[in-house]
C-alpha cells in the first residue's frame, strides 16, 4: 500500500498541478495560509498606551512577561512579518510613557514575536475585536502602568500650589496688630457664590484614538476639532476668575466613555460639557444643538439617532469587555438623576442661547437622549454639537482658530449664566468614595 502511494506522488510530480499538489502536503499548515498584518498604531497616554494591529484575519496569540530588565513579549501565529510590523519599532517616541522600544522578528517558522522593552512594571491587557466600521479584526494591547497615579487629583493639586501668592524673600506675612482683629472680606454681591471656592468645568473632547468620529467632506476628523475647541475652552475657563478647567482627555488617544464619567468625578467636577462636530447624510444638514440626557426615552428622532451613533464610539475604539468596570454600574440612573438631568438642562439652554449669536441652530430646544456619556448621576452634564462637520462650510468654520475661539467663548457664556442662576454649592467630598 504504501509503495503504491509513491509511485502515485511520483506520476503527479510530472505536472505543474502534481508539483503544487506535493508542495501543499509538505509544506505546514501555517505557511498555507499567513495572516498579513495590514496596519499597526501606537496611542501613547498618560493613562495608558495602546497597541493595535489589524488584519483581515483573526490572530492567535500568546503574551507572557520577563524581568531584569522590564519586558513584555507577544507571539504573534500564522504571522509573517510585513511593511506594518517592520515600521512599528519606528512609531514608539521618546514620550511614551510606558514603552522604551520594540524589536520585532522571526521566532520560529510561522511565529513572530514582538518584545517591548518598558520603562517600568505594567499591568497588560490584551484583547481582540470583531471588524466594525472601517476596521478588520484588531488585536489590542493595553499597557497600564502597575500602580495607577490618579492624574486628575495630581493635576488639581498643583494647580490649587500654583494658585498661592508666593512668600517675599525678604519679608515675612505680617501678623495682624494686638486687639485688631481683621474681619473677612465678604464676597461682592454681584458674584455672591461663584467666588465662594473654585468651580471645576470637566471638559470632554469627544472620540479620539481608534475612534475619530465623522469625517468632513475635506478629511477633517472629528476628533481633532473637537480637541482643539476643548483646549481653548480650557483655557479660557482657566483665565476666569474661580474657575479651573479639567481637559477629560488632552491628546489623540481613546477613552470609553463610562471612563469619562470617571474622570469627572474623580475631578469632583461640578458641570461635565463634552465637545463633538455632528454629521449627516445630507451635506446641507447646518446648525448647533446641545443636548442633555433623558430618563424617559429621546425628545426626537434625531436625537435618538444621534445618541445611538454617540454611544457606538465604544465599540469603534474598542472596550475590553473581558473586564468589568466597577464604575460602570454606578453610572445608571437612580432616583437623584432627576435633580441633576433639571440641572443639565437649565445649563443647555444657557450655552445653547449663547451659540445662537454665533451660528445657526439646528433645533431651536433643547433635546434629550439616552447619551452614555452624560449619565453622571450628580454632575450636570451636557453634549454641544457645535456644528455640521459633514457640511463644507461649516467645516470650514470649525477648523478656523477664530471661530473655534468663538465656539469656546460661547460655551463659556454660558456657563457663566447658568452660575449666576443656579450659586454652587459646597461640593460633597464624594469622589474619594466613588
Amino acid at each position: 500500500m504504501f509503495n503504491a502511494v509513491i509511485k502515485m506522488i511520483s506520476m503527479r510530480l510530472r505536472t505543474t498541478g502534481g508539483l503544487l499538489l506535493a508542495a501543499c502536503l509538505f509544506l505546514p499548515s501555517h505557511a498555507q495560509a499567513s495572516i498579513e498584518i495590514v496596519a499597526a498604531r501606537i496611542w501613547p497616554a498618560q493613562d495608558y498606551t495602546r497597541l493595535t494591529l489589524e488584519s483581515k484575519q483573526a490572530i492567535q496569540h500568546n503574551m507572557f512577561s520577563v524581568e531584569n530588565p522590564d519586558r513584555l513579549v507577544i507571539d504573534l501565529e500564522g504571522v509573517e512579518p510585513g511593511t506594518a510590523l517592520n515600521q512599528l519599532s519606528g512609531k514608539i517616541g521618546e514620550d511614551d510613557p510606558y514603552i522604551k522600544s520594540v524589536r520585532v522578528g522571526r521566532f520560529k517558522p510561522g511565529v513572530v514575536r514582538l518584545v517591548f522593552d518598558l520603562k517600568s512594571q505594567v499591568k497588560p491587557q490584551l484583547f481582540d475585536l470583531v471588524p466594525v466600521g472601517e476596521y478588520g479584526y484588531r488585536m489590542v494591547l493595553d499597557i497600564y502602568p502597575a500602580k495607577p497615579a490618579d492624574s486628575m487629583m495630581a493635576l488639581l493639586d498643583q494647580d490649587a500650589k500654583e494658585a498661592l501668592p508666593p512668600l517675599s524673600k525678604t519679608t515675612e506675612p505680617k501678623a495682624a496688630p494686638t486687639g485688631k482683629i481683621q474681619p473677612p472680606v465678604a464676597p461682592h454681591k454681584s458674584q455672591p457664590e461663584i467666588r465662594t471656592r473654585t468651580l471645576i468645568i470637566a471638559i470632554d473632547a469627544g472620540h479620539g484614538g481608534e475612534d475619530p468620529g465623522a469625517r468632513g467632506s475635506r478629511g477633517s476628523h472629528e476628533k481633532d476639532v473637537t480637541l482643539a475647541i476643548a483646549r481653548r475652552l480650557n483655557t479660557l475657563i482657566n483665565e476666569t476668575p474661580n474657575m479651573r478647567g479639567v481637559l477629560i482627555r488632552d491628546g489623540d488617544y481613546f477613552i470609553p466613555l463610562g471612563g469619562r464619567v470617571v474622570k469627572a468625578r474623580k475631578a469632583r467636577a461640578d458641570l461635565f460639557v463634552s465637545i463633538h462636530a455632528d454629521a449627516f447624510i445630507k451635506p446641507d444638514a447646518h446648525g448647533s444643538s446641545v443636548f442633555a440626557l433623558s430618563e424617559h426615552g429621546a425628545t426626537s428622532t434625531a436625537a435618538r439617532w444621534l445618541a445611538k451613533k454617540e454611544n457606538e464610539a465604544d465599540l469603534i475604539g474598542g472596550v475590553n469587555i473581558a473586564v468589568k468596570d466597577p464604575y460602570l454600574a454606578r453610572t445608571l440612573l437612580d432616583l437623584s438623576q432627576t435633580a441633576t438631568i433639571n440641572d443639565s438642562i437649565r445649563l443647555a439652554r444657557h450655552v445653547l442661547g449663547e451659540l445662537d449669536n454665533i451660528n445657526d441652530l439646528h433645533s431651536g430646544h433643547v433635546e434629550q437622549a439616552g447619551f452614555a456619556v452624560l449619565k453622571s448621576p450628580d454632575i450636570p452634564s451636557i453634549l454641544v454639537e457645535t456644528a455640521f462637520i459633514s457640511n463644507p462650510a461649516e467645516e470650514a468654520r470649525l477648523n478656523d482658530e477664530n471661530y473655534q475661539t468663538k465656539l469656546a467663548n460661547a460655551v463659556l457664556s454660558g456657563i457663566k449664566r447658568y452660575f449666576a442662576q443656579n450659586p454652587a454649592l459646597s461640593k460633597q467630598n464624594i469622589a474619594q468614595n466613588y
